[in-house]
């Protein structure tokens, strides 16, 4: 089981979470949860097909033909991705993909450019 860091102000080891906040306590102080995407933080790192790093900000290209649930269209093979964004979760990027607008990728499913 996770259990949520120390306060950073008084080191209690009592913080629980609330939504996107850590709560201490003991001296009530509230900060915002650090995604533990960031491989800088010690937490897990998002790798693409291949294996390679991703970072926020990055291009990738799409490995396999996605049909998007709820629609018709399809991200086809090759599809370039410009500036994605890491996100917590199954579907782990964000992003913009022209003729399609936005929606989430698996990682598994592209590779850097």
């Amino acid at each position: 089981m996770n259990h949520p860091p120390a306060c950073p102000k008084c080191s209690s080891e009592y913080s629980y979470e609330d939504r996107n906040m850590f709560v201490c306590p003991e001296c009530g102080l509230e900060w915002e949860k650090v995604s533990n995407i960031r491989e800088s933080e010690g937490g897990v790192s998002v790798k693409d097909a291949n294996g390679t790093r991703l970072a926020d900000g990055d291009t990738v290209s799409v490995i396999k033909d996605l049909k998007l649930k709820g629609s018709s269209s399809v991200v086809k093979v090759g599809s370039k991705v410009k500036n994605i964004r890491l996100v917590e979760g199954d579907h782990n990027i964000d992003c913009k993909i022209s003729g399609i607008g936005a929606i989430k990728l698996k990682s598994e499913f592209v590779k850097k450019v």
